[in-house]
C-alpha cells in the first residue's frame, strides 16, 4: 500500500517560511559581550551577554527561533493556522514577530499582570495576547485553544532544551566561548543563568560538558518559583502558589525543558535583591535592563565574592536577558516596590559596599 501526503503548495509554503527564518538568524550579527566594571586588582572579570540586542529585544529571540523552525520542520506549523504560546512576555513577542514572518497567526496566553509594553510589542508585530488570572493556567488554555483553532501549541517549556542544538551551530554558549578568545581568561569559571523555561541553562551545561570545559554552571532562581526546591530536593513535581514578579523566569512547576542534572549550583535570590541589582547595573554602565537580568547578576556578584575571599582569579559571565524599558513602571519604580512591599534598600547597600571594599556583608 502506497500513501502520499505530500501537498504541493504546503512544500512551497514550508520551503519559503523556513527560509524567511534562517534568513532573520544570517542577518543578525551576534550580540555584544559587555564588562560589569570591577577593580582591576582583583583579578577577576565579570561580563554580561548583553541579549536585548536581537531584533525583538531579548534572549528569547534565539529560542523563539529555534522553536519556529523545529514546529515547521517537524509539519506541526501549517499555513493559515495560529501558533499558540503560554508566555509571561518576551517569548511571545519573539514568536510573535516570527508568525508575522511566516504568515501565521499567533496567539500569546498570559498572565494578567504582564507588562503592558510587552502586551503592546506583541500586538505590534500582529499577534492577540490572551490574558489569564491565574499563572498556573496557562498551560491547559493554550492546549485548549490549540484544540479549537486548529492551530500548533507551541509549548516552549516542554520543547525549549530540544530545539535548540546544544553541539554549537552558534549557539549562545559558543557564541560566549568565541567572543571571550581574547579576554585575560578565556574560560569562565562559572556562568550564571536564569530559568524561565530552563532550555538555555541546558543548552549552555550540555555545551560546556561536550567540549570538556571546567566551566561551572550556576542558574539563580528568583521568588514564588520551584526550580531551586526542585533541584535541591529531587523533586520534579514540586510547585508553588504564586506566579514569580520577575518576569520572564520562576516557574510555578518543574518545567520540562529545565534539566537538573545538567547544572551545578542554584541559587535563591530575594526579588528586592534583583531589583537592586539592575538598578546597580544601570549606574555602573548606563543601561537598564530587565529584572531577570537582576537575578542574575546578583548571583554572578555573590560567585565574585566568594572567589575573591578564596584568592581565586578568574572570570564570570551572566546575561542581559532584555531592556529595562520594557518594566519603568516596575523595576524602575518605587510605587510599584512599595505596592509589592519590597525594600531594596538593604540589597542596594550590600552591592555598593562589596564593590567599594571587596567584602561582601554578613
Amino acid at each position: 500500500m502506497d500513501v502520499d501526503r505530500s501537498d504541493q503548495q504546503y512544500r512551497i509554503w514550508l520551503k519559503e517560511a523556513v527560509r524567511q527564518v534562517q534568513a532573520d538568524a544570517n542577518r543578525s550579527a551576534d550580540t555584544h559581550m559587555l564588562r560589569f566594571p570591577l577593580p582591576e586588582h582583583w583579578g577577576i572579570d565579570l561580563y554580561l551577554k548583553d541579549e536585548s540586542t536581537h531584533p525583538t529585544g531579548s534572549l528569547k529571540h534565539r529560542l523563539a527561533r529555534s522553536l519556529f523552525l523545529y514546529g515547521l520542520c517537524n509539519g506541526w506549523i501549517r499555513p493559515g493556522r495560529p501558533v499558540i504560546e503560554a508566555s509571561s512576555g518576551s517569548t511571545a513577542v519573539s514568536e510573535a514577530y516570527f508568525a508575522k514572518l511566516t504568515g501565521v497567526p499567533f496567539i500569546a496566553v498570559m498572565p494578567r499582570t504582564t507588562s503592558r509594553e510587552k502586551q503592546r510589542l506583541i500586538e505590534f508585530h500582529g499577534g492577540r495576547c490572551h490574558l489569564v488570572d491565574d499563572p498556573r493556567t496557562m498551560y491547559e488554555v493554550s492546549a485548549r485553544l490549540a484544540q479549537e483553532t486548529g492551530g500548533h501549541y507551541m509549548d516552549q517549556f516542554t520543547y525549549a532544551e530540544r530545539a535548540t542544538d546544544w553541539r554549537g551551530n552558534n549557539n549562545i554558549a559558543e557564541s560566549m566561548y568565541q567572543q571571550l578568545r581574547k579576554e585575560r581568561y578565556p574560560e569562565p569559571a562559572w556562568i550564571v543563568a536564569t530559568a524561565g523555561t530552563g532550555g538555555t541553562s541546558a543548552t549552555i551545561a550540555r555545551y560546556v560538558h561536550y567540549c570538556m570545559y571546567d566551566t561551572r554552571v550556576c542558574v539563580a532562581d528568583p521568588e514564588n518559583s520551584c526550580f531551586f526546591d526542585g533541584w535541591v530536593n529531587g523533586d520534579p513535581d514540586v510547585s508553588c502558589e504564586r506566579g514569580s514578579r520577575i518576569e520572564g523566569i520562576g516557574r510555578p512547576r518543574m518545567e520540562p525543558s529545565f534539566v537538573p542534572g545538567a547544572i551545578d549550583r542554584m541559587m535563591k535570590v530575594p526579588d528586592a535583591a534583583s531589583v537592586a541589582a539592575v538598578r546597580a547595573l544601570d549606574r555602573a554602565i548606563g543601561r537598564k535592563a530587565g529584572g531577570s537580568t537582576g537575578t542574575g547578576l546578583w548571583g554572578a556578584l555573590r560567585i565574585v565574592a566568594e572567589m575573591l575571599a578564596e584568592g581565586r582569579t578568574g572570570s564570570v559571565v551572566t546575561l542581559l536577558c532584555d531592556p529595562g524599558d520594557r518594566y519603568l513602571d516596575k523595576y524602575y519604580s518605587d510605587e510599584w516596590l512599595a505596592r509589592e512591599g519590597l525594600d531594596i534598600l538593604p540589597y542596594t547597600a550590600a552591592i555598593d559596599t562589596f564593590l567599594a571594599t571587596g567584602s561582601w556583608p554578613s
